[in-house]
């Protein structure tokens, strides 16, 4: 305990940097000038002065998700919160670890509806991991210490701490030091039950047809965690695929790797995860859009589940066995387990089921056909990443159908460096969110692959973006319409198009030279491979609008309502059935 006097808002500064903070992403507003007022004596913590609240949030998921760190926002109290409230939700469904500071009126007047006054914590109480609202001075640096312990630790996610204006005025001695803080009620679970990873071993060594299944979670624990998965996998040589937040836990050119499974994953991957034997969930959740019909996924197999959030264990999916604990801690136990009794897969089986992988991918999903002048999304992205991959940049996206190409078309090597929103699907994520990756990392290639949709969501960060010379390449798959929007009503809305085609759109070059920034248009495809050479060689923030096909379709596709075999792998293709008493799925 400290016996200097101190504001609130002293106190609130001194614990952040304790806990190793070195930036906030914010906005000010009247609530909160005591903490800018600090900000201002000190050198220690940046701030980066975004152009609205919901951009800050995101900013700070780029930069924790990238960094691994817990990102840190500060907000003003009433429209400064609620405006937060997109990112908070976005950051607990992606289990990304924030902490997000909101001013709020002074402690008499809280439920006076005084001006710009909200019920914070109410309010966000459904979208965080937890929240505070500290009505003491003298609480206020156990408070920061305790948050930022709960987003860490466990499942991370977000939480708020909702600051009254005279809690930060006020003045205390009372400050407890980092090193004196212990939180003895939550403690999750990090090592699973030795039982259950040793039956878990022994289930995998004499599966036929195993599969790994893994998620964010791995990614989360960190990176012994994806090299001890790497090891695993490799001495298994079973099939792995991963969630669209699990992209990088496991190298993307691997020849056992599936590619990404779900709504718009690759053919092979869903018909290994339908078709398997013994299947090995590591840190994913069973989302609606991985399992399509439940009653439909994978109904033959024997489901092994590793998370920390025993919430998440048999929620969507009944499993066999699960383990609660650490990605990490339960990946290395099992390697250990491997190792130790000296497993091995039935090399004519592995074989069998390896015969029956190729003969799916044989069918080449992925594929499409650039014929002609006007360039396919699909190839525009391809080309992207083959033009960048030896600077293995960093990539956010928008939500829609470039979103998923993203996914399909680029080959993570290695975790945090693919950033993009994934269980609330939030258009208006990636151009901020790249913000907050390369304000971490400036000397890196970060790239938003946006749709011009989704970039309109947020596109007055351009403004945070030339401030603060951050060179982030935006690159605008353009085809004019809210593309996902368009295709599902093409395929499942008789094509009525309602509401779903931009008529107004900015220029786009125009809109950059505005901002100080580089604006680049590319309408040809001979002039598309120099012209995203010119981007990525560019030192300077480039906004590059790069015009598409404007029909074009996201496939593979498992259509709303279908099973996860059941598949579309283009316009005259019917979905897939199965069609043997033994759950094949056919060619």
């Amino acid at each position: 305990m400290a016996s200097e006097l101190m504001t609130g808002a002293a106190i609130l500064i001194k614990a952040l940097k304790e806990q190793g903070v070195d930036t906030v992403f914010g906005y000010p507003g009247g609530a909160v000038l005591p903490i800018y007022d600090e900000l201002f004596k000190q050198n220690d913590i940046r701030h980066v002065l975004v152009r609205q609240e919901g951009g800050a949030v995101h900013a700070a998921e780029g930069y924790a998700r990238s960094t691994g760190k817990v990102g840190v926002v500060l907000v003003t109290s009433g429209p400064g919160a609620t405006n937060a409230v997109t990112g908070l939700t976005d950051a607990i469904m992606d289990s990304i670890p924030l902490i997000c500071l909101t001013g709020q009126v002074p402690t008499h007047l809280i439920g006076n509806d005084a001006f710009q006054e909200a019920d914070t914590t109410g309010i966000t109480r459904p979208c965080t991991k937890h929240n505070y609202l500290v009505r003491e001075t003298s609480d206020l640096s156990r408070v920061v210490h305790e948050a930022f312990h709960v987003a860490s630790t466990g499942r991370p996610g977000p939480v708020v701490i909702d600051l009254p204006k005279d809690v930060l005025q006020i003045k205390d001695d009372t400050y407890l030091d980092l090193s004196d803080f212990s939180h003895p009620t939550y403690q999750p679970r990090v090592d699973g039950d030795e039982a259950a990873i040793e039956k878990a071993m022994e289930m995998l060594a004499n599966a036929k047809r195993p599969v790994f299944y893994v998620g964010g979670g791995v990614i989360n624990s960190g990176q012994p965690a994806t090299d001890d998965l790497i090891e695993l996998v490799r001495l298994t040589g079973a099939p792995i695929t991963n969630t669209l937040m699990g992209l990088g836990a496991y190298p993307g050119s691997d020849e056992l790797f599936l590619g990404m499974l779900g709504m718009h994953g690759t053919y092979e991957a869903n018909l290994a995860m339908y078709n398997c034997d013994v299947m090995v969930n590591i840190g994913a959740r069973f989302d609606d859009r991985v399992t399509g019909r439940v009653d439909g996924f994978s109904p033959d197999s024997f489901k092994i589940h590793v998370d920390i959030d025993a919430s998440s264990v048999n929620k969507n999916i009944i499993v066999d066995l699960p383990i609660i604990g650490d990605a990490g801690s339960i990946v290395k136990r099992m390697l250990e387990i491997w190792k130790e009794k000296s497993y091995k897969l039935d090399e004519t089986s592995l074989k069998s089921w390896w015969n029956r992988i190729r003969e799916w991918q044989a069918r080449d999903c992925l594929a499409y056909s650039q014929t002609d002048s006007i360039i396919k999304p699909q190839h525009a992205i391809k080309r992207l990443y083959e033009l960048t991959r030896d600077r293995r940049p960093y990539i956010t996206t928008e939500v829609g159908q470039h979103q998923m190409w993203a996914a399909q078309y680029f080959r993570f090597e290695e975790p945090k460096k693919w950033m993009t929103s994934g269980g609330l699907g939030t258009m208006g994520y990636g151009l901020p969110a790249a913000m907050g990756v390369q304000w971490a990392h400036r000397d890196e290639l970060v790239i938003d692959i946006s749709g011009e949709a989704s970039f309109m969501m947020n596109m007055q960060e351009l403004g945070t973006i030339a401030q603060y010379k951050l060179p982030v390449k935006i690159f605008i798959v353009n085809n004019q319409w809210m593309g996902m929007v368009r295709q599902w009503q093409e395929l499942l809305h008789g094509s009525r198009y309602s509401e779903s085609y931009s008529d107004s759109l900015p220029d786009f070059i125009k809109l950059a030279d505005s901002f100080g920034l580089k604006g680049m248009r590319c309408e040809r495809l001979e002039d598309l491979d120099s012209m995203i050479q010119e981007m990525i060689d560019s030192p300077e923030p480039v906004l590059f609008d790069c015009c598409v096909a404007q029909e074009e379709n996201c496939f593979p596709m498992i259509p709303s309502g279908a099973a996860h075999y059941e598949m579309l792998l283009g316009p005259e293709d019917q979905a897939a059935k199965p069609i043997s008493e033994k759950g094949m799925v056919l060619v």
